[in-house]
């Protein structure tokens, strides 16, 4: 596919599929992105010949209005032929005209969010969803980032899919009385998302970020409307601007992990930590206070430039506060490093011993990290363990150089 047709992929795709489904429904959802489909296939072989029409969207909405009349004529000769009624189809279907107007595109493409994260989908398909449907991502690109197969990829998203036609999911904004329990699904869907990114074991840096920023542009959009403008969302959408603030900076030009006390902070984008702060005070307003809270303003000390005892001393009480709002035990692991800054590290390791993650790789390295100076054997066995349960080369060459440097 042409560079710039790559991309117009990227930015239509999810836009012509959203106001589809919303005219034809889910249960379309196939239909939908076959038009779509053929849409930028037309475009690849016509702009080939004839080079770049003047306006590319206009041409690819153009084309995609066409190619679903045709289909709504071809369905109505059907129709008429067997003489059976088929769902969407009426006398008139044929002159339906598809709005693509900015403000339909932002209304379906909101709806479609809810849609896609509907409880009754497991969160590993509405995150494969939303990359195919809300983000345009490829069926390779989605299958790189999970370092899985094209065939298990299409395989996980038919699924997803039938169950959505199978539940007859609308795209539209929840009831009033459901918008909060539906919320806290489209921004738990979007973390992870943001996180799959972040945190991929993918090695391509250019996907991987590709995905935080589709993250980011789907919450962004959900602080343009007043139903879903709430604290909540600010926070999170806080959360991803730190985060992305010091994306640059965690990996290498080899695209290899460099842990944060090892990170050139002048990577650091300080436009995005402008942002994170900006959306963090916007999220102060209301007495309800989110696990995103507390983990933006965690984010935001992290972006702190200078190591001082207050800054590690704030970490960690927001982190004994996130854990009684949602405990987990990565949280945990990462309160006793904030232990170790701010207090000592023997306090950490007696922490941390609590957690007994022992089957995870960074529990194993962050004791190899508080045991380093004191008790290098100790920490080079620890190392020794992380690297055998470390799942992705990224890690395992991290873990290595950790190695050799303590030999």
């Amino acid at each position: 596919m042409q560079p710039n047709l790559t991309h117009l992929f990227r930015t239509e795709y999810s836009k012509l599929v959203a106001v589809l489904c919303k005219t034809f429904g889910l249960t379309n959802i196939q239909l939908a992105e076959d038009i779509v489909s053929d849409t930028f296939i037309a475009a690849a072989e016509t702009w080939g010949k004839k080079g770049l029409p003047d306006n590319q969207v206009a041409w690819l909405y153009t084309v995609a209005k066409n190619k679903t009349r045709d289909h709504m004529r071809r369905k109505k000769v059907f129709t008429d032929k067997i003489k059976v009624d088929i769902e969407h189809t009426s006398p008139n279907s044929t002159e339906m005209e598809l709005d693509f107007s900015t403000q339909n595109i932002q209304d379906s493409q909101l709806q479609m969010i809810f849609a896609i994260c509907h409880p009754s989908i497991s969160e590993e398909a509405q995150i494969g969803l939303a990359l195919r449907i809300l983000c345009g991502f490829g069926i390779d690109e989605i299958s790189a980032a999970f370092l899985s197969n094209k065939e298990t990829i299409n395989k996980r998203l038919f699924r997803a899919k039938e169950k959505l036609r199978k539940e007859n999911i609308a795209i539209e904004f929840p009831k009033k009385e459901e918008l909060s329990t539906r919320l806290e699904t489209v921004l738990r869907t979007l973390y992870l998302l943001f996180n799959e990114g972040y945190y991929s074991i993918s090695t391509n840096k250019s996907l991987r970020k590709d995905f935080c920023l589709e993250a980011m542009r789907l919450t962004l959009l959900l602080t343009r409307y007043s139903i879903t403008d709430q604290p909540k969302v600010s926070a999170l959408l806080s959360l991803m601007c730190f985060h992305a603030s010091r994306f640059d900076a965690r990996l290498d030009d080899s695209g290899e992990f460099v842990l944060y006390e090892d990170q050139d902070i002048s990577r650091w984008d300080n436009a995005l930590k402008e942002k994170g702060e900006l959306y963090l005070n916007r999220s102060s307003t209301g007495e309800a206070l989110s696990k995103y809270h507390l983990e933006a303003a965690i984010a935001f000390w992290h972006t702190e430039k200078e190591d001082t005892t207050e800054k590690w001393e704030n970490i960690l009480q927001l982190y004994n506060y996130l854990l009684q709002v949602e405990y987990s035990p990565v949280a945990a692991l990462n309160r006793t490093y904030a232990l170790a800054k701010a207090n000592n590290k023997e306090e950490a390791i007696k922490e941390a011993k609590k957690i007994n993650l022992a089957k995870n790789h960074l529990y194993h390295c962050l004791l190899a990290e508080l045991y380093a100076k004191e008790e290098a054997p100790k920490a080079l066995e620890h190392l020794e363990t992380a690297f055998k349960l470390a799942k992705n080369e990224g890690d395992k060459n991290l873990i290595q150089r950790k190695i050799q440097a303590l030999k």
